[in-house]
């Protein structure tokens, strides 16, 4: 059986490879044939992430790492809607995720409301 972390890094990998493949549909314009396989094991792969993030914290929708996440998605969905916007939306979920992965502890887990327990 797999910890959580060997888990989390397995989840993580998949999802780089799939963002890898749709970005490479979404910015040299590919037909979606193409790309669809990498679309679909970018959201599965996202969505085993989101349920262990959400098993280790009940907060993380109300955190700003999980709201970039609903973003990233808005952005995504904007992207399937409007072809010509494609490659610009991409690029503004790579900034988005860079930023996010990268910022202080801090900004990751800053909460929109309320206050942390204990």
């Amino acid at each position: 059986m797999l910890s959580l972390r060997s888990a989390n890094i397995l989840l993580r990998s998949l999802h780089l490879l799939g963002v890898a493949g749709i970005g490479g549909g979404f910015l040299f314009a590919l037909p979606e044939a193409q790309w669809q396989p990498y679309g679909y094991l970018t959201l599965a792969s996202g969505m085993g992430m989101v349920l262990l993030y959400l098993y280790e914290s009940r907060t993380w929708p109300v955190r700003l790492k999980g709201l970039v996440i609903l973003l990233k998605l808005l952005l995504l969905g904007a992207a399937l809607q409007w072809p010509a916007w494609r490659a610009e939306l991409f690029a503004l979920v790579l900034l988005l995720s860079g930023w996010i992965a990268h910022a202080p502890g801090w900004v990751r887990g800053w909460r929109w409301y309320g206050s942390d327990p204990g």
